[in-house]
């Protein structure tokens, strides 16, 4: 519908019937992603408890939670996407749930990160402003990244995802409020969303005051979430777009971080690392983006492509500035 869909830039450059068996659904294999981290995030828990108040648990512990937590958005992105189950109420209700369980709202994520597609690095793609102007020089980003563990950045997060308002995009000094983009019915969605999680997390600090577990929940569950998420949603989306200088094409907008199993798990989990392949064919669900990088590298078309390693990119957005070139013109 107009105002709802996530366009796909490159539906023509492989065969339709591998399109369609690439887009296709599958039920067990998205629910199999949503319990993976649930436990994960259940024993970490669990065992936290079991030696509480020990640091040398507790801060593993934050950690690994904090990374299945951003795993979790993972998957509501693949809800705001509708890529989880062929049934819309199914798709939104476990989208909104592994959203609104870190205090986020995915259907207000779906109205911005639908205008970050389909007008990738353009005047209104309101992700601009966090990962554009890349390289700023190491001490910038470290500072950045330090900040976010800090805790002190999580509100600009929380504005983002929650309240629907992304931060002023420098380029071209314009705080992007997509809402003219956007269907009427996503955005009624994304009002009674965020009103559901406003409602949800006062309910669970009240009810875990009551019970004893406060101490327990602010730093087992929040902190993770105001600490660890925040530096790691930075990290990856810096990785996924930061120090690009050809905009013409997500081909060289976008970036593919390869590396090995437990750095995809830490940083990029559930196959987001596919940055390219996912913006050229935003229709493909997570567990299809590997087949699919294959096949478009198979046929040639990630060819000049930012397809590298994840320690190249690493020394590509934590270079130095570029230097100014003064240009002296002399008279005769």
């Amino acid at each position: 519908m107009s105002g709802e869909e996530f366009k796909d830039d490159y539906r023509r450059a492989l065969p339709q019937a591998l399109i369609q068996e690439l887009t296709r659904r599958s039920a067990w294999r998205a629910s199999a992603a949503v319990l993976a981290d649930v436990a994960v995030l259940a024993a970490a828990i669990g065992i936290a408890l079991a030696y509480w108040p020990n640091p040398l648990v507790l801060i593993p512990a934050i950690i690994i939670i904090g990374t299945r937590q951003h795993a979790l958005f993972v998957i509501a992105h693949e809800a705001a996407h509708y890529l989880l189950y062929e049934r819309r109420w199914l798709n939104d209700a476990v989208g909104r749930a592994c959203a609104a369980a870190q205090g986020l709202s995915m259907c207000t994520y779906r109205v911005i990160h639908r205008l970050h597609h389909n007008n990738l690095y353009g005047e209104l793609d309101p992700d601009t402003a966090l990962h554009g102007g890349y390289p700023r020089g190491r001490s910038y980003l470290v500072r950045k990244l330090a900040k976010d563990l800090s805790g002190l950045t999580a509100w600009k997060t929380y504005a983002y995802f929650l309240g629907g308002a992304p931060a002023l995009n420098t380029a071209t000094n314009v705080a992007v409020r997509p809402l003219g983009d956007t269907s009427a019915k996503l955005r009624e969605e994304a009002r009674s969303d965020r009103n559901m999680v406003i409602a949800l997390h006062v309910a669970a600090l009240l009810a875990f005051a009551a019970s004893g577990y406060l101490v327990q929940y602010l730093v087992l569950w929040l902190l993770p979430l105001v600490t660890v998420v925040q530096a790691i949603l930075r990290l990856r989306a810096i990785a996924e777009h930061g120090a690009t200088t050809d905009f013409s094409s997500p081909l060289t907008a976008a970036r593919t971080n390869l590396g090995p199993v437990w750095l995809r798990w830490l940083i990029f989990p559930h196959n987001v690392n596919y940055h390219v392949e996912h913006h050229l064919y935003a229709s493909v669900p997570q567990y299809n983006l590997p087949r699919l990088h294959a096949e478009m590298k198979r046929q040639g078309i990630l060819e000049g492509a930012q397809v590298i390693s994840f320690r190249q990119t690493l020394g590509k957005i934590f270079a130095d500035r570029p230097k100014m070139v003064t240009v002296t013109i002399r008279i005769a």
